[in-house]
């Protein structure tokens, strides 16, 4: 039966709409239901098939080729190469003290008449080559004798020197070798034939992998200590991409606080996991997107990156209609934001006067949020209202000084292990996954601190030789 409530087709006058026997108005009211979905259906394969790295949160590797033909730019008069006026680069010469052979080329004859030359240039130009010289792994051999005892008849072996490898590899192979793995992300065969090329050392693909576990082992506990560290700071930022583990799905995890940065992969993407990241009684604050996993925390205690809520804003200008509407609205407030944000950072404008103009922009947002609550758009009112779930943590930085609007760091740092994802596909082992989050840790951390890192890793790796701890990752 047609409900006696529901509102007559606007294109039908109520005089014909009574008129029409009820059957014949069930049917065209369900027509319109039909054609009302199907419509909602194509705006949302359009929306999804228009989807790309500026209007959500997917990476720009998984844009695709541009459908409009590029224009073509006039060809300009400027010549290839740097232009006039611009500072060039030169290398720098290595000081004096620092060169390990200096030859003195004088000439003989005078290129003008060829008189014989002679005497001393007080400041020859100087021209320095750079070489690796030839380099062969070096090869130690312990004997291990055995001595049969006088007295008793037992024979007794010689045990190794405390500091030798039990293996076959010294520290400084072991360490390039995992860092060959573990940061540049090398196959087993390429660190195999690099080492062979390079070195003369032979290896087993089988050996690649076993170094990889004694690396893992040696930087475990300086690991652990840097994941204490993390939950002890006044603010971190977080984030969360996709990793497989036996070809499961996993998620490598990051968080990033000054001067250190610790990752995880779990095969969880709840909450449970930025607890054990940050701890449940972290009392800084997190900078992170929107994701479900971060909602336990208060909000006080959250900053919403601004970077996704821009891509959320630009989508509400993709669909066109009273979301673009809105969305242009809130981006022409959100690129006046940014504009101060820059000046704040460059030094050029005062906290204390970025907050004061920062008050009517605040209020703007929110009645622009509010009335996108309340819009026709489905997905653009639900996303105003997730987003005012939340509305204090979009402006924990203007409150707090010293927190950054957006979460670019979080995702600058999870970037190589997207990469390492893509070229390995992830790990076959818990073993393996725990060296990928330890490897990455270390160098990570290390990088932040401007310390070298292959000195590092012989030092960790000569540590686990003589049964010591690595050396610290803490600042």
């Amino acid at each position: 039966m047609v409900q006696e409530n529901h509102s007559i087709p606007t294109a039908i006058s109520k005089k014909d709409w009574e008129a029409t026997p009820a059957s014949v108005r069930e049917l065209v009211l369900s027509l319109i239901e039909r054609v009302e979905k199907l419509e909602e259906k194509i705006r949302d394969l359009e929306e999804e098939k228009n989807r790309n790295s500026k209007n959500s949160s997917n990476p720009p590797s998984s844009d695709g080729p541009a459908i409009a033909p590029k224009q073509q730019k006039k060809k300009g008069k400027r010549k290839k190469g740097g232009q006039p006026g611009h500072a060039g680069k030169t290398r720098k010469l290595v000081p004096m003290e620092e060169v390990d052979e200096v030859f003195d080329i004088k000439p003989e004859i005078c290129n003008g008449c060829g008189y014989a030359l002679a005497g001393e240039d007080s400041s020859p130009y100087r021209h320095q080559v750079a070489e690796i010289p030839a380099v062969i792994a070096s090869i130690q051999e312990f004997r291990l004798h055995s001595l049969s005892c006088p007295a008793c008849g037992h024979h007794t072996r010689a045990r190794l020197p405390k500091g030798v490898p039990t293996g076959a590899f010294g520290p400084r192979l072991q360490a390039m070798s995992s860092l060959l793995s573990g940061h540049y992300h090398l196959s087993k065969r390429n660190i195999v034939e690099i080492l062979e090329d390079f070195f003369r050392v032979p290896l087993s693909l089988g050996s690649i992998s076993t170094l990889e576990r004694r690396t893992s082992k040696a930087i475990a506990s300086a690991v652990e200590k840097a994941y204490d560290y993390v939950k002890e700071q006044s603010q971190a930022h977080m984030d969360e991409t996709g990793w497989y583990e036996k070809n499961k799905r996993f998620w490598m995890w990051v968080a990033s606080v000054p001067f250190v940065t610790v990752f995880l992969i779990r095969k969880s993407r709840g909450g449970k996991v930025a607890k054990e990241m940050i701890g449940e009684k972290f009392a800084g604050i997190i900078n992170s997107d929107r994701w479900s996993g971060y909602n336990w925390l208060p909000v006080a205690s959250r900053q919403l990156c601004w970077a996704h809520l821009k891509r959320d804003f630009q989508a509400f200008i993709d669909r066109g209609g009273g979301s673009a509407k809105l969305g242009k609205k809130i981006k022409t407030q959100t690129d006046l934001m940014f504009k101060w944000w820059k000046e704040v950072k460059a030094g050029t404008m005062s906290f204390a006067i970025f907050q004061s103009k920062m008050e009517p922009i605040q209020v703007k947002v929110g009645e622009l949020l509010r009335e996108g609550a309340n819009c026709r758009h489905k997905k653009t009112a639900g996303t105003c209202r997730d987003i005012l779930k939340r509305e204090e943590a979009l402006w924990t930085f203007v409150y707090k000084e010293g927190i950054q609007p957006t979460n670019n760091i979080a995702e600058q740092k999870v970037r190589p292990g997207v990469l390492w994802r893509k070229v390995s596909f992830g790990t076959q082992s818990d073993a393996g996954s725990r060296f990928v989050e330890r490897m990455m840790t270390a160098v990570a951390t290390l990088k932040q601190q401007d310390r070298n890192v292959l000195d590092y890793f012989v030092q960790a790796c000569e540590a686990a030789n003589w049964d010591r701890p690595a050396p610290s990752l803490i600042p």
